[in-house]
């Protein structure tokens, strides 16, 4: 159905990975992110997105599968692999009493490759005082500090969990910019895992989505988009065929509105009868996880 990157060019492999918990179980999951490249990783609460994350950064035991990080072994490769990689969430794990200068020290003691000037260049970049406690910082600044402290260590793979909740609607936007300007030298990729569609609408290569423990859809962005289809129309259109042409579909009073797989396909069975639209991301995720449903 799409176009998947081939694992050759893949800075992170995860093929077949499997975790069963008491009430939950990642179920075979497969994607690769190509090196160069931002990959947006969606699904709603419980969808085993931050169990994935865990299992990458081997936080976690896997039941089974594998996961390569540029080209090697997650376990075998565990330092190597920690040393070129860097995790940004949307919490803040720093001590808030110390300053950004103090803070910054300690952690560059955990890397083997930390690079002064580059820190130096990102706290001017990013417009961050070096004697500033954490404490005194916005929540924007301090998912600046944390990129900045990513970005100093020489990481490759940026592996990133819900890094825009909370942020204001200027500082998320800002903080896109320096997510895109990143990937430009085509060596560095983005694992962006959030339930902020319209972020990734913005700067997405990729899309992974995953439901239930299950991979919905893995592919380049714009190809999910084109495929994919937003039909709207009258009620009387509505029949138990035309149905079976939706992923899910709501309906009023006024009239229906559904997603379908095939949007080409869908143009053609419906010719005049209906309205066909290009879909968001959001709209994707919300039809499919929501199923049916009739107002």
């Amino acid at each position: 159905m799409f176009n998947q990157p081939k694992a050759t060019d893949s800075i992170l492999e995860v093929n077949k990975l499997t975790k069963h918990f008491k009430d939950f179980s990642l179920k075979n999951i497969s994607f690769q992110l190509p090196r160069g490249y931002i990959m947006g990783f969606i699904g709603p609460n419980g969808a085993g997105k931050s169990t994935t994350i865990k299992l990458i950064m081997n936080l976690l035991p896997k039941d089974s599968g594998q996961i390569k990080v540029f080209g090697l072994d997650n376990l075998a490769h565990e330092l190597t692999i920690k040393n070129r990689t860097a995790f940004v969430f949307d919490e803040n794990h720093y001590y808030e009493e110390l300053s950004i200068r103090t803070m910054a020290s300690i952690v560059a003691s955990f890397y083997k490759h930390w690079e002064p000037q580059t820190f130096e260049k990102f706290l001017k970049d990013f417009e961050l005082k070096p004697k500033q406690k954490i404490k005194e910082l916005s929540k924007g600044m301090k998912m600046k500090f944390s990129l900045a402290i990513a970005l100093s260590h020489g990481a490759e793979l940026l592996i990133m969990d819900e890094p825009t909740a909370g942020l204001d609607p200027i500082a998320r936007s800002e903080f896109l910019e320096i997510l895109a300007a990143l990937i430009q030298d085509e060596q560095k990729s983005i694992f962006f895992s959030t339930h902020i569609t319209t972020d990734l609408d913005k700067i997405a290569d990729f899309v992974t989505f995953l439901h239930h423990g299950e991979i919905v859809l893995s592919a380049p962005k714009d190809d999910i988009l084109d495929k994919y289809g937003i039909v709207k129309g009258a009620n009387d259109v509505l029949d138990e065929e035309t149905k079976s042409q939706f992923v899910s579909i709501k309906t009023n009073q006024f009239g229906f509105e559904g997603l379908v797989r095939d949007k080409e396909r869908a143009l053609r069975y419906f010719k005049e009868r209906a309205i066909v639209e290009k879909p968001t991301l959001e709209d994707i995720m919300l039809y499919t996880v929501r199923g049916e449903q009739h107002g």
